[in-house]
């Protein structure tokens, strides 16, 4: 494991007493199970970790996008109940879940028959959960194409080939500001998929587990909930939107610190221009530091002039175009606190002064989903 130490530019360090803390005050919000969604690293947080503190920590479920990253989890030795949602045609990672007894998402007769000849391949019945189309105009199974769907099913179930172990769906506004608009699109999606569910039960295919609702539902959206929520953003401390509600609102932490070091300073001269194409002038004598990672480091190049860092307990401003290896910071009313060598506080829970990555994602127009995801590999993660 990473140890951070003078020396190092910079590291992210992932609390799993967070995590852990968020996931229990959603699944106790939702008051039913909740499955963690692993996908994407854990969203930035590192899975290696991440998954196998939540089995300790007697998590059923975990959720996954992508086949390989299914298959990496069994590699790694994790047996329990994990689903995974999303495959392209032909990818031959999809057969190879089938064979490790890994829960695969339908959307499509194409990706139902796949999995079917997978399953006869393996001597084994393939469990699924049935993807329907409630709104989003994404993924998954419209209610025009349902019946046809439904009609393979059954056939499928009668060799012993496919067992129908959920039926879910994904919220389109579920998040959004506005609680009218969010409320009506949450009760309209639900309106399909109960019909669709009624569409299962006639032909007596009643599915173990439901499940609609994520982190947004989970929170404010009692009727999205069924027998299972999937829980993603909101375990690792962050808003699904930070314009309705902020972590702190919500009762969630933020598990990821990035800290990065302070790699030189200097004085520039009022009128000096910063960075290319001196997007930020200095307006006084100003002291700039260098914080040596960038957008190669998942660090926004958007952002740019819109952000700030916490050094010493302070916000010094981002100032100047962030380049690939590199961001500048005002660094002048920071006074004896700021050194080279000294820690920057990227974004975090604000414990040392910083902003959130939901902020961060607000100031630039996008959100703190993409600030933790997008975080390159040679910022190396610290668990705590």
């Amino acid at each position: 494991m990473f140890n951070p130490h003078a020396g190092d530019r910079a590291w992210a360090q992932v609390s799993g007493e967070a995590i852990l803390g968020n996931y229990d005050t959603l699944r106790a919000t939702s008051g039913v199970d909740a499955m963690a969604v692993v996908k994407a690293d854990a969203y930035g947080h590192g899975a290696d970790v991440v998954a196998p503190l939540l089995r300790s920590h007697g998590v059923t479920w975990l959720g996954v996008a992508l086949p390989s990253e299914a298959m990496a989890l069994r590699a790694a030795g994790d047996t329990g109940k994990l689903l995974c949602w999303l495959s392209t045609p032909g990818d031959p990672t999809l057969s190879e879940c089938v064979g490790a007894d890994v829960d695969l998402s339908v959307s499509s007769l194409r990706e139902l028959l796949e999995i079917a000849t997978a399953a006869r391949d393996a001597n084994t019945c393939a469990n699924i959960h049935v993807k329907i189309d409630t709104g989003l105009s994404r993924n998954g199974v419209s209610p025009t194409d349902l019946g046809a769907l439904i009609s393979e099913l059954t056939t499928l179930i009668g060799e012993g080939t496919i067992c129908v172990r959920g039926v879910w769906s994904h919220l389109a506004s579920a998040d959004d500001p506005d609680l009218v608009l969010s409320s009506k699109s949450v009760s309209a999606q639900r309106s399909v998929f109960v019909a669709a569910l009624d569409d299962f039960a006639a032909v007596g295919i009643e599915p173990e587990f439901v499940h609609l609702a994520n982190t947004a539902g989970a929170l404010w959206h009692p009727d999205s909930r069924f027998n299972l929520v999937r829980v993603g953003i909101g375990m690792y401390g962050l808003s699904p939107n930070a314009e309705r509600a902020g972590s702190e609102q919500l009762g969630l932490i933020p598990a990821m610190t990035v800290v990065a070091r302070i790699s030189s300073l200097k004085k520039v001269s009022a009128g000096a221009g910063v960075s290319y194409s001196h997007t930020w002038i200095a307006k006084r004598e100003t002291q700039v530091g260098l914080v040596p990672v960038g957008y190669a480091d998942g660090i926004p190049r958007n952002a740019s002039n819109r952000v700030g860092v916490a050094i010493g307990g302070k916000i010094a401003p981002q100032v100047g175009t962030i380049a690939m290896d590199q961001f500048v910071v005002d660094c002048t009313d920071l006074g004896a606190e700021v050194s080279a060598g000294a820690e920057v506080y990227v974004f975090g829970p604000g414990a040392h002064g910083e902003w959130t990555a939901d902020q961060w994602g607000l100031a630039y127009g996008s959100l703190g989903y993409e600030i933790v995801t997008r975080l390159g590999a040679r910022i190396p993660r610290v668990h705590l």
